[in-house]
């Protein structure tokens, strides 16, 4: 079950405010919404000022009151120096809506960049954990089973035998990181992914050591046909130095955000 079915199961009674215009400079772009229960929110139609407005309209909708439409000045009336004018709607959320929204939701969420991360160790599910919440569909390979228990729900486990395998099958324009804990797999992985030319991103965990070792073999292994130069390793970049899981997973969500961005 998807966030957004939870909260349409568990909040059927809601209204969906929607931008329907956004001019010049504001916080979420023309289309954006969010929905509002008596109690509860969810998504954002960019925070401040204007979404109070929106939630306050939106509960006295709720209760029998309220507008359908608010034309909102991003500027010192409310307390905010955007700039820009925000044009919002409301409506009740009824079944047909509801739908909407969630076909809406799937097709979107179909279209995110595919993001394959090999290994669930400490790295690999504090990164997992990282990327369940941004727009990327996401699955962590693993040689073991018992390693995949407990990745967020939002993350799909993969228990194979072979995980070099599996690359072949990525859609173009996907991500591999590789962090598992056996090297010589490390290098099988990339040698998959790197054969391949249509990939946005093969990142692999490790030093400057592993990179020339992996070089080094790469070469011998395929007499020279596949090469290394996009192989970003180390992961996560040097400008920082903390080797704890969650500050490498945040290093790395942040490169991959930047390599992915606008693919979708």
């Amino acid at each position: 079950m998807t966030a957004l079915t939870a909260f349409l199961a568990q909040h059927p009674d809601a209204v969906l405010v929607t931008i329907t215009q956004a001019k010049g400079s504001t916080p979420r772009e023309e289309g954006t919404f969010m929905l509002v229960s008596v109690t509860e929110i969810f998504g954002t139609i960019g925070g401040g000022q204007l979404e109070f407005l929106a939630i306050d309209n939106a509960r006295a909708l709720l209760s029998g009151s309220g507008q359908t439409q608010m034309d909102v000045p991003l500027g010192p009336e409310i307390g905010q120096c955007c700039g820009g004018r925000t044009l919002l709607s409301f409506g009740k959320v009824t079944p047909p809506v509801a739908a909407d929204l969630e076909s809406r939701a799937a097709a979107e969420s179909a279209a995110y960049p595919a993001v394959m991360l090999f290994g669930a160790g400490h790295v690999g599910r504090a990164l997992a954990a990282a990327l369940a919440p941004l727009p990327f569909r996401v699955t962590v390979v693993e040689t073991r089973a018992d390693a995949l228990d407990g990745l967020p729900d939002t993350v799909t486990a993969r228990h194979v035998a072979m995980p070099e395998a599996l690359v072949k099958d990525l859609p173009s324009g996907s991500a591999v990181v590789i962090l598992t804990h056996d090297h010589a797999l490390d290098f099988l992985i990339a040698r998959e992914a790197l054969a391949r030319d249509d990939l946005a991103y093969v990142g692999m965990i490790g030093s400057a050591t592993k990179r020339a070792t992996f070089k080094s073999w790469l070469a011998r292994e395929t007499e020279g046909t596949v090469s290394s130069e996009a192989l970003v390793l180390p992961i996560g970049g040097r400008a920082v130095r903390d080797k704890r899981p969650a500050v490498i997973a945040a290093l790395v969500a942040a490169e991959l955000v930047t390599r992915l961005a606008g693919t979708s």
